[in-house]
């Protein structure tokens, strides 16, 4: 099942989403659905809370379904490490159209849970590095934008009102 992008100005985008503790088959076929949506969208990661969801849950795929070996499903996920700094443009499938420059850790370690439950650790470089980050973001309430500068930000902002204004948002 492919579910519809929250886009930005929705409320669950903005709060910390809580965490999951049922590791069950409706969980499974939930992972499943949000990569279905992810790869529909062309995306790299996909949060719970950008299909309406406030879960602490996010999936991952720098290979956009290339390499099936590449899905990663993260269930409580907490950044443990981080090194470095790459500056990257970075966009958000709940802001489509949106861009800009985001400073990031060139390498994060994150801890999470897989979809049964199982704790693991992950090192991220560059690319995936930034999904680790952006993901979790997501599931603490903070989007992309918010680490853009103030004139950047500001002028995104105002873009949406006119676009929501006009019903193309």
């Amino acid at each position: 099942m492919i579910y519809k992008i929250v886009k930005y100005g929705a409320p669950v985008l903005e709060a910390s989403a809580k965490r999951v503790t049922e590791f069950d088959a409706e969980l499974k076929k939930l992972t499943e659905d949000m990569f279905e949506s992810m790869y529909a969208a062309q995306g790299v990661g996909l949060a719970a809370p950008q299909i309406g969801m406030g879960l602490h849950l996010a999936v991952i795929d720098v290979t956009v379904g290339k390499n099936p070996e590449a899905k990663i499903v993260l269930a409580n996920p907490e950044i443990i490490y981080v090194e470095g700094e790459q500056r990257e443009e970075e966009g958000c499938l709940s802001l489509p159209g949106f861009r800009g420059n985001v400073l990031r850790p060139r390498f994060v370690t994150v801890r999470a849970q897989d979809v049964a439950g199982k704790s693991f650790e992950m090192r991220g470089e560059g690319l995936l590095a930034r999904a680790f980050c952006h993901e979790t973001d997501h599931l603490n309430g903070v989007l992309f934008i918010q680490h853009l500068g103030l004139l950047k930000r500001d002028l995104i902002k105002r873009k949406i009102r006119k676009l929501a204004k006009a019903g193309d948002w």
